[in-house]
């Protein structure tokens, strides 16, 4: 059993979503076939469909006897962690011929590397590329000749954008199919040095570069602990791929063995069909907790209060930001990993990873062990992890103590007795902010707002000299309806300066910190933002704003704020690299606190 706590934020969950989750079960059970999902289709589809086959698939799709799974891929080779998809289509091909199956590329769907266009305007289109990634994947499977998929997704907005599309199809068995981090480069101190010298002078641009190129060097995802690699501990946790998956590295015998299991689990799965075997049901409400309480017991990315309400959403489930810091109050932190610590992901899953995380939780009470995943009913099997015995994949206990304390730790020696986000309120609006990194002086601030119009303006006025002292900075009109909601990761650095001279600094913004949010306290996605005449729109330079992240208050001081005019700023002229075509989603996107999707 849970504990009470857990079972009554799950409950509130289930009583708030029944209406929302009855049509959306009652829509996937409508579809659900028990025939192979093609048997509906007249010779012309049929005929189209496996034209550029070869021979064996060929023969086996003009029959209704054995599974046709759909592959979504993100590959391109300008990311990094997905460079790593290039040749797995012909891979799982062939894994789906040896496990009496077919495999093809229903479509492929944009993939975004934030860490290109941060700082860049092409960051206005990020968050908004979620649901795009969301239709590509629905229009992909709408050829309907599927009985499973496979999606290949790995970085920020593409595997939440992937798995709100699959949901669509939630008839069908679904998994998701890592590619895994690239191996350690220099240490993220030493990285996180580089750009602190870089920001006040210190080193020129060729030799931030060389630090940059030293971390980020090879095909794999980046080791730091943000959004991608949550996404990777949410698939886990969630059932959705396969147990010790997600931090395998790239191009090792264990990776490819892992590619296969996954093709012949999917395989047996569209074989045997059964309601409880599908995407439908394995994403539940029992899930959706399971994946917050990840989220907080490792420190995960800011994002993800975002993506899974979007996510939930799509599986007719309603959460919102009370059950995350419900959630918090009694998950404790269990990681530290960058930007929470010195370590990457793959000293991460060296001390124990995934496997231990989850025996631990489990152990006490902090995770639904009753829940459906892709190997079946039970969470206890993702308590294993995966090992090579006679070049053969074979599952063995995971580990049950930790391997290094500084990285992982058990529920009994958390980092932190609460998790790692805590949600803000008060006059300014709601908020998030992450504290797993913050210090514990740091967790309250008292100081003059510094109002800025855009990320390079602070940059500016730190480089003018005239940020040395306590303040928070304000940016308001970053929210999704203002311009996307872009990152504003390149204030860390700088802000990160400033409070190691000793400041009190912080932030508060109707925009987005990222996955990489760090020592810095900063209240994020504010709503209502800015440009619905949120409070936010309304603080002047000069005012004293009180941040207590251990209260959960968010708070302007200042008597007359309230009285003012809330601030304007045109967004009907942007334009440049296509932003413009994104115009009327910034009229349609939701809040923050809603998912901010105009799906």
């Amino acid at each position: 059993m849970v504990k009470k706590e857990i079972e009554q934020v799950t409950n509130r969950i289930i009583a708030r979503s029944a209406e929302t989750r009855k049509l959306y079960l009652s829509q996937m059970t409508a579809q659900f076939d028990k025939e192979f999902s093609r048997a509906h289709l007249n010779c012309g589809n049929l005929a189209h469909a496996f034209a550029g086959c070869g021979t064996e698939d060929k023969a086996a799709l003009k029959t209704n006897i054995i599974p046709n799974i759909a592959v979504i891929t993100a590959y391109n080779d300008m990311l990094s962690a997905h460079k790593t998809y290039e040749h797995y289509p012909e891979d799982l091909r062939r894994f789906a011929q040896k496990h009496s199956a077919v495999a093809q590329v229903a479509g492929a769907v944009p993939a975004m590397c934030d860490g290109v266009t941060q700082g860049q305007p092409g960051m206005e289109m990020s968050l908004f590329s979620r649901d795009v990634i969301s239709l590509s994947t629905v229009l992909g499977l709408s050829h309907n000749m599927f009985d499973a998929t496979l999606c290949l997704g790995i970085c920020d907005k593409i595997v939440p954008g992937l798995l709100i599309g699959a949901l669509k199809f939630g008839h069908l068995p679904t998994a998701f199919v890592p590619g895994g981090p690239m191996e350690t480069g220099i240490s993220n101190e030493e990285k996180s040095a580089i750009r602190q010298d870089f920001a006040e002078g210190k080193i020129d641009r060729a030799a931030l570069l060389k630090g940059e190129s030293d971390s980020y060097h090879s095909p794999g995802t980046c080791t730091f602990y943000g959004t991608a690699n949550s996404n990777q501990m949410l698939m886990e946790i969630m059932g959705l791929q396969l147990p010790g998956s997600s931090f395998v590295n790239p191009g090792t015998e264990l990776r490819e063995l892992l590619n296969e299991e996954v093709v012949k689990v999917i395989a047996e799965s569209a074989r045997n069909k059964t309601l409880q075997g599908t995407l439908s049901h394995l994403v539940n409400e029992k899930s959706m907790v399971n994946a917050i309480i990840g989220l907080l017991a490792t420190g995960g990315s800011t994002n993800h209060t975002i993506h899974l309400i979007a996510i939930a959403k799509a599986a007719g489930i309603c959460i919102n930001w009370e059950d995350f810091s419900d959630l918090s109050d009694v998950i404790p932190l269990l990681t530290r990993v960058y930007p929470n610590g010195a370590a990457d992901v793959n000293h991460f899953h060296a001390a124990g990873g995934m496997g231990f995380i989850i025996h631990t939780l489990l152990e006490n009470g902090l995770l639904h062990k009753d829940v459906h995943t892709i190997l079946g009913f039970g969470l206890e099997k993702y308590t294993q992890e995966p090992k090579i015995q006679d070049t053969k994949l074979v599952w063995v206990q995971g580990q049950k103590t930790s391997l290094n304390d500084a990285i992982i730790r058990p529920v009994s020696n958390p980092f932190q007795a609460e998790g790692g986000m805590r949600m803000m309120k008060g006059n300014i609006g709601r908020a998030v902010m992450k504290t797993s990194a913050v210090a514990p002086d740091q967790l309250v601030i008292e100081a003059p707002a510094v109002v800025f119009e855009e990320q390079e303006d602070l940059i500016i006025a730190f480089k003018e000299g005239k940020l040395d002292k306590d303040f928070i900075a304000v940016l308001p009109f970053q929210g999704p309806k203002q311009n996307g909601m872009p990152e504003l990761h390149q204030l860390t650095p700088t802000l990160t300066i400033l409070q190691k001279r000793g400041f009190k600094v912080g932030l508060i913004t109707d925009g987005r910190m990222s996955g990489a949010s760090g020592k810095v306290p900063a209240s994020i996605h504010i709503v209502p933002e800015a440009r619905d005449g949120g409070l936010i729109g309304k603080i002047e330079t000069g005012d004293l704003i009180r941040m207590n992240a251990i209260d959960g208050t968010l708070e302007c001081l200042d008597q007359n704020v309230q009285n003012r005019v809330a601030r304007t700023k045109d967004n009907s002229a942007v334009f440049g690299l296509g932003r413009e075509l994104f115009f009327n989603m910034r009229a349609l996107v939701s809040s923050s606190e809603e998912g901010a999707s105009f799906l």
